[in-house]
């Protein structure tokens, strides 16, 4: 079977980029652009502008924004009229205009949150140091070298045209003057006019002849210029009419493509000269509020952000076309463009949908002739979008009484703006980044929801490794909310009766929405999902199941937005707030005009964003109060080969306690203590066994969850254990995550080899994990290319387990830190970590200062069956 080839996809960093050096099948091509970026990524991204794309070839959206950034940075290059005096010293700089464009075309990939125009313009800065390294080395003029890299490259000529406004003038309004560009004395370049070349080139008429033959290329594309060069005016400052200097703008392009840069007018460039036609949306706020309710439109003609009536525009097409002069402002008058603005204005109904509003749907497609239309949000509409972007402008709610935690300043945000969406009617999509706290806001919007009147009903979720950590959070947090929890074999009777005494929150898996049809029968009055990026097939049983549920609100919460497939996008969105982003036809269809378009993510980005809240660790204008080391409990259930395992383990050890005393009693409590954690890892440690498969250990489930999303922002992780017999075993499991091996450090490693493994794994390849056992591991190591800790046995020392930790927290780490610390629920491991958690000077009296296990052998066998037991 052949393997499917994929396209060389890039992450963007926040000092640059990177080649995705995931494991994956790339073409031949793509193989060797791979090595050329890990080998030099700006001069490989250098080279990539200069070079032709093969048509018909897959590419990403990250590559292809990146061959756009090349292309872009040589236009600027090749714009710079002193390039061939200057050389090695010239600096190119994207123009405002080119960094809005580039801005616009930002793809959904991995760090595109890093894409700004200080970024851009750092990008632009690494290829001037390429550009200079070639130019010093290469002992031709500046233009052969780049004849020779491709036909269409030209340095521009050293000749300028000028032509500004004239205050005051009436006759000849505008003011022309040809300059070149010369060395000084003092070896700068400078612009003076075209008149002095015939001093500076007296005897060379060479060279003179050579810096002129622009002109007769300009001449030919521009009559204007052919009668200057034909009258010698062309070497003298001009006076030009209104005429002339339309003629003139109207030929720049065409003038420029010569190699003479043209400096006009700002308002020519930018189109401010046009007459716009500019739709409003949602001047007046309406009564009601749904995706389906109507908005007012209102069509404007603009004159360079100014409004024009109606009758103005009617007067202006009884001018002659040309420029005219209109409230203070030069405007171009063509009667065609004209006509068919105000043939659309007539065709626009007198409102629209609020989704057509959202979706910008408001112009008719098929008047082709209205190009220079465009769609704005009208003062409330406006205000609505900012604060569902900006939540922290929305009057806070208020926290419940009976909610159990202390909100941060950013937390609270989040859960106003989850009941705001809920008011609205529109769905919300929950995104901060891993250990910001998702749960803890929804589970505090829930207990608003709970308490805002009699009879309501919210249905959460999520996956089945993460059904014990939510069942303890909301006992945490929400003690008074009463929840009935829908998983495994007699789930139907339980939906039953819970229909008949119905609590206010249902917590279910994936699996279950699938399996249990009674669950679509139900109006909800909120459905969550957790880990939403299960429902990005759009085409699976499971999303359909989803998207079947009928609910008043919804709510998606995910630590890692659909970064690079767009169809994973269209699906969270088909289910947050459906039509939005059109039907999977309109959607496919519009996708694949982003390769000619890309601008489309600028506005793609625009629809979806008033429902997206997403926010990341290193915005610290927003989380100023987050801690550099996020400490996490994951907890998770056992299956059920565990809990038979460990409820056996906990059986013998009861039948034995009463015959066995002294030092034999201490052993068998020891040996108990060491089978219990070893069953929570995973039955086949336990057994001796090599399977170790994922369904059989709740701890590897919750480990898939917690990885994926790492492996999704491309970050490390540090896993640890104290069994090196499972290193290997927990290495593999990694490796199917992330789709590639990563590393096993643990006390049988020799020396030398764990300084390779330290230096592999601090260095710029992407090495996405490290497995240690934690005494080998636990000391003496600088592992700060990972930011995410995962113990996945506990120490039930917490010096040990910090020690270890440090290897990532310390000096040189420029990211926060987030620790993971697993734990099944109902077992010892879930006691001893209450222990742990309570305050340190009872923990101390407890368990002793410095001591693991052994403590517990000093319990009484009651004290003891109670620590162990399975609840």
């Amino acid at each position: 079977m052949q393997n499917t080839l994929f396209p060389l996809e890039f992450i963007f960093t926040k000092y640059g980029f990177a080649a995705d050096n995931r494991i994956q099948a790339l073409g031949p091509e793509d193989r060797e652009r791979f090595d050329r970026y890990e080998e030099n990524r700006f001069k490989a991204l250098y080279e990539e502008g200069l070079r032709e794309t093969a048509g018909g070839v897959p590419v990403s959206p990250s590559d292809r924004f990146l061959r756009l950034l090349s292309r872009t940075y040589f236009q600027s290059l090749l714009s710079l009229p002193d390039l061939e005096l200057k050389r090695e010293a010239a600096e190119a700089e994207f123009s405002s205009a080119q960094l809005e464009m580039l801005l616009r075309a930002v793809p959904f990939a991995i760090g595109s949150e890093y894409v700004t125009e200080s970024w851009l313009q750092m990008m632009c800065g690494g290829l001037n140091l390429v550009f200079a390294g070639e130019i010093a080395a290469y002992e031709g003029p500046v233009s052969v070298y780049f004849a020779e890299k491709g036909q269409d490259l030209h340095v521009p000529e050293r000749i300028f045209f000028h032509m500004v406004e004239k205050k005051g003038d009436e006759k000849y309004p505008f003011a022309f003057l040809a300059t070149y560009a010369t060395k000084a004395e003092n070896g700068r370049v400078k612009h003076v006019p075209l008149s002095y070349a015939l001093t500076e080139f007296r005897g060379e008429r060479k060279m003179l002849l050579n810096l002129l033959s622009c002109l007769n290329r300009a001449a030919e594309v521009s009559p204007l210029i052919a009668g200057f060069m034909e009258t010698g005016e062309m070497f003298h400052p001009l006076r030009l009419t209104v005429q002339e200097g339309y003629q003139f703008l109207k030929d720049v392009a065409e003038i420029e493509k010569c190699g003479i840069l043209c400096r006009i007018p700002d308002w020519w460039r930018r189109k401010y000269a046009a007459v716009t036609m500019n739709v409003r949306l949602g001047d007046k706020k309406p009564s009601l509020l749904g995706f389906d309710t109507l908005v007012s439109l209102k069509p404007q003609f603009l004159l360079d952000g100014e409004e024009l009536t109606e009758r103005e525009i009617r007067k202006l097409l009884k001018e002659t076309e040309g420029l005219a002069f209109l409230k203070g402002k030069w405007v171009e008058v063509d009667h065609g463009k004209l006509e068919a603005l105000l043939k659309s204005a007539e065709k626009l109904p007198d409102s629209v949908s609020l989704l057509d509003a959202l979706r910008g749907d408001v112009i008719i497609r098929e008047d082709q002739d209205a190009e220079d239309a465009s769609v704005s949000n009208g003062v409330w509409l406006r205000g609505l979008l900012e604060k569902l972007r900006r939540p922290e402008t929305i009057r806070s709610a208020r926290v419940p009484a009976t909610f159990r935690g202390k909100l941060r300043g950013y937390q609270k945000s989040g859960y106003t703006w989850l009941n705001y969406m809920d008011e609205l009617g529109f769905g919300a999509c929950l995104a901060d980044d891993m250990g910001l706290g998702k749960t803890v806001q929804v589970l505090c919007y829930l207990e608003h929801l709970r308490k805002s009147g009699p009879g309501k009903r919210a249905l959460l979720v999520v996956p089945a490794s993460l059904l014990g950590n939510w069942q303890k959070e909301a006992e945490k947090f929400a003690p008074q909310m009463p929840y009935t929890i829908l998983h495994g074999t007699n789930t139907k009777a339980v939906l039953e009766q819970w229909k008949k005494e119905p609590a206010f929150l249902v917590i279910t898996t994936y699996g279950m929405v699938n399996r249990l049809e009674g669950l679509r029968d139900i109006r909800w009055d909120t459905v969550i999902l957790d880990e939403a990026q299960a429902i990005k097939n759009p085409g699976t049983r499971q999303t359909r199941a989803v998207k079947q549920l009928e609910a008043r609100m919804r709510i998606a919460m995910t630590g890692t937005p659909i970064e690079n497939e767009l169809g994973n996008l269209w699906s969270l969105y088909d289910f947050l707030n459906r039509g939005l982003l059109g039907n999977t036809a309109e959607f496919r269809e519009f996708s694949k005009g982003l390769d000619e378009h890309p601008e489309g993510y600028a506005r793609l980005r625009g629809m979806i964003s008033p429902f997206l809240l997403r926010r990341l660790k290193t915005d610290k204008s927003i989380i100023s109060d987050l801690p550099d080391k996020l400490e996490v409990v994951d907890y998770t259930t056992l299956s059920r080969k565990q809990a038979v395992l460990y409820r056996k383990a906990v059986s013998d050890m009861e039948g034995l306690l009463e015959e066995t005393k002294g030092m034999a009693r201490r052993g068998l409590v020891l040996a108990t203590i060491m089978k219990l954690k070893q069953i929570c890892n995973h039955p086949d440690q336990y057994l001796g066994q090599k399977a170790f498969e994922e369904k059989d250990s709740g701890k590897l489930l919750m480990l898939r969850e917690i990885c994926e999303t790492i492996r999704e922002k491309r970050e490390r992780v540090l896993v640890f254990t104290q069994f090196r017999e499972i290193t290997e075993e927990l290495s593999e499991f990694l490796a199917s995550v992330f789709g590639m091996r990563g590393l096993v450090l643990h006390g049988g490693t020799r020396v030398k080899a764990r300084q390779e493994i330290v230096e592999r794994f601090q260095s710029e390849e992407y090495v996405p994990y490290l497995v240690l056992s934690v005494k080998a591991g636990g000391t003496g190591l600088n592992l700060t290319g990972a930011n995410h800790v995962v113990h996945f046995d506990r120490w039930w020392n917490p010096a040990v387990e910090d020690q270890a930790t440090d290897r990532a927290f310390r000096i040189g780490q420029e990211k926060d830190v987030i620790v993971h610390k697993l734990v099944c629920r109902g077992t010892i491991e879930e006691r001893i970590n209450d222990m742990l958690t309570q305050k340190k000077e009872i923990s101390d009296a407890v368990i002793g200062k410095g001591s693991s296990e052994k403590w517990i052998t000093e319990l009484n066998d009651k004290e003891l069956l109670e620590l162990m037991r399975l609840r």
